[in-house]
């Protein structure tokens, strides 16, 4: 009989913390292989009971993996057949944008610019895969460092089963989703849109554009009234307003929305400081109508930002990083402990084998130092202060433990030491 499977690995990638749970799976923090940060959807049992939903999931599964785009959450793998099925994505650092809405208030000015490009960008980077996002709301987009990412884009539409239904997950949000889905339920592109501007209208007055209540005086809202759209901006009013329409074929395409988003010229902020070449800091330049939808993809995301420029929020691989070094140190200075025990145990009747312990760590560890010294990174060179503690501080614990205990005392504690270790590894 072989081993329970381990709750904190799924296949290759290694869970580190839970994120968020929806109505399809739980959303995880995860390492691949190589250690790159990514997020683990674990699909909760009753969607993985449902053949039918999983088959169509793998056949969406396989278009959603060409959506490519900096405003998007890749998918970048997926295992469908287990008793656990789970899709791998771009793990993407921030806030949810309704969390930001409720904490912060209505987005406004050149980051409500920004907004509206970067979900227009990525609604044509999902289209022009083939894939329907079928459940495009505020708690969908991640706002990273001020610009918008979609995730779960296609997962809703391709779990859109009875099966799925009645088991209780939420196929869309009362008030993001169009009204043919409330009506036929049929949800293809214009639906997306009409998420879009449902979307951009909560974050533009912070409240949904059908009111709050029971979902069904929403849903009956949303197909019979019209949206509140007091308070949005003048320049986005009427296009939200055309994306809103209740007929899906009076709706703009993503394509489209890009054009005419890219035209939009954003109120200029106070006292602006200029650049050598003319343009105002902080001001994003209008998109000329030759760049198309992939200048606007580009500069809804600033990909000309230097690193430096950008938040005070890390990005994935500097957190991936900081976390790395702090098993790094942890790792250190408990081996630094063990050997420093070793050592001190081995003195009386191995004494050649005490030194030769000593030795070997510290030898490894100041090594280490010297390629940090000379580092030109300078988060490589911080690790120089823990090597040359790490190494001062197993030989002083060698000295003292070997001044003070028996042999028979620090064997007993090292072997002691050794089967909690032994216990932790395995139950990690």
């Amino acid at each position: 009989m072989g081993a329970p499977p381990d709750p904190g690995q799924m296949g290759p990638y290694r869970l580190l913390s839970l994120i968020g749970a929806g109505g399809f799976g739980a959303v995880h923090i995860a390492l691949d292989p190589k250690g790159h940060t990514v997020a683990v959807k674990v699909l909760h049992p009753h969607v993985a009971a449902d053949a039918t939903a999983l088959a169509r999931l793998a056949r969406e599964v396989e278009t959603m993996r060409r959506v490519r785009g900096a405003n998007v959450s890749e998918v970048l793998d997926a295992e469908l057949s287990g008793e656990r099925p789970y899709i791998v994505t771009r793990y993407v650092q921030g806030r949810a944008l309704n969390t930001v809405v409720n904490e912060e208030g209505p987005v406004a000015g050149e980051d409500l610019v920004r907004l509206a490009r970067g979900l227009a960008a990525a609604l044509a980077a999902i289209h022009g895969a083939g894939v329907v996002h079928r459940d495009l709301k505020p708690a969908n987009v991640i706002l990273a460092d001020g610009e918008p990412v979609v995730i779960d884009f296609g997962i809703a539409h391709a779990l859109d089963s009875v099966s799925v239904t009645m088991s209780g997950a939420v196929l869309g949000t009362p008030g993001y989703l169009a009204p043919e889905v409330i009506k036929d339920g049929e949800a293809g592109e214009a639906a997306d849109v009409f998420s879009f501007a449902a979307t951009l209208a909560f974050a533009a007055t912070g409240r949904p554009p059908y009111g709050v209540g029971p979902a069904t005086a929403i849903a009956y809202r949303v197909v019979h009234d019209e949206p509140d759209l007091d308070g949005v901006p003048e320049w986005l009013e009427p296009i939200l307003r055309e994306c809103l329409a209740h007929d899906p074929a009076a709706r703009p395409t993503a394509v489209q929305l890009c054009a005419r988003l890219g035209a939009v010229v954003p109120p200029p902020a106070p006292v602006p400081s200029r650049s050598p070449g003319g343009t105002a800091v902080g001001e994003i330049p209008p998109v000329r109508p030759e760049d198309g939808v992939h200048g606007l993809a580009t500069q809804a995301l600033g990909q000309d930002r230097r690193p430096a420029e950008r938040g005070g929020r890390l990005s994935p691989e500097e957190a991936r990083a900081r976390h790395v070094a702090k098993i790094r140190t942890r790792w250190v200075i408990g081996s630094g402990l063990v050997v420093g025990l070793t050592a001190a145990a081995a003195q009386e009747h191995l004494s050649e084998v005490s030194l030769l312990v000593l030795a070997v760590y510290s030898v490894a560890v100041l090594v280490d130092a010297g390629f940090a010294l000379f580092s030109r990174n300078g988060r490589q060179r911080g690790r120089l202060a823990v090597d040359l503690g790490s190494v001062a501080g197993t030989v002083a614990l060698w000295f003292v433990l070997n001044a003070v205990f028996s042999t028979f005392t620090l064997v007993l504690a090292l072997g002691t030491v050794l089967a909690v270790l032994l216990v932790v590894v395995m139950a990690s």
